[in-house]
């Protein structure tokens, strides 16, 4: 049993080993993605139903509603929401990219590590070119593995922002 618990972890020992230095930094880009992910699930699942509320009551025991202050404390309403859903989305919006990105650096990094063996050996060995060439493809499918993995949470994200930011807006009658 504990075999099967430690599989991951040595999965991902293996790749760092496999990879080199870049593996590991797309590695915890990953780890901070998906931690930023869960907050956002825990947020709309949680936090944004009785902020909602709040708010909604708050605006309900205004005395009126027609004015130009009450229209703007509206907006002022609906716009603290939408900051509130969107907290931390720029910081996934920039991690989506950068793992690719991080392992195209590895990439590169693995590549001239097979050139300095060329230039050393002054010939091309096809051991240690397969061994650097190996550690490169590590790097770019780990950036992109990663990556791909956080693509459809941020759009859910976004939709879900847009979505909930229309029906407030409808919930915060006149």
């Amino acid at each position: 049993m504990p075999e099967i618990l430690l599989a991951p972890f040595h999965a991902v020992s293996q790749l760092t080993i496999a990879g080199g230095p870049f593996v590991i930094w797309i590695l915890v880009a990953g780890v901070l993605m998906w931690t930023l992910i869960f907050e956002r699930l825990w947020f709309f699942r949680a936090h944004f139903p009785s902020m909602v509320k709040s708010l909604l009551d708050e605006w309900q025991g205004r005395p009126e509603h027609q004015s130009w202050m009450s229209h703007q404390v509206r907006t002022a309403m609906i716009s603290r929401l939408n900051g509130a859903m969107s907290e931390n989305m720029p910081v996934l919006k920039v991690l989506i990219p950068m793992c690719p990105l991080l392992g195209l650096v590895g990439t590169v990094h693995g590549m001239l590590e097979v050139f300095d063996s060329m230039s050393i050996l002054g010939s091309a060995d096809a051991r240690t070119m397969a061994s650097g060439v190996s550690k490169a493809m590590n790097c770019t499918m780990t950036g992109l593995a990663v990556s791909v993995t956080g693509m459809y949470p941020v759009f859910y994200f976004q939709s879900k922002i847009r979505k909930q930011t229309e029906l407030l807006a409808d919930r915060f009658s006149f």
